[in-house]
């Protein structure tokens, strides 16, 4: 559960954005998104081979 502590006279928006930043790192909507559809794992690696590729074309750009 999150708890998010409002001081007096905080804004309430300000709090928000604070459950906001909480909810976020916790990661459930990604997981929630992840878990609707299945994915066979030859997809799965192909994505991640994708990834590699880009992020190691940054790397070397980079250079």
């Amino acid at each position: 559960m999150i708890v998010v502590p409002v001081k007096e006279g905080e804004n309430i928006e300000r709090a928000l954005k604070k459950f906001k930043r909480k909810f976020e790192k916790t990661g459930i909507v990604k997981e929630l998104r992840r878990r609707q559809c299945f994915d066979k794992p030859s997809i799965i690696k192909r994505e991640q081979k994708k990834r590699a590729i880009y992020v190691q074309k940054l790397q070397q750009q980079e250079e």
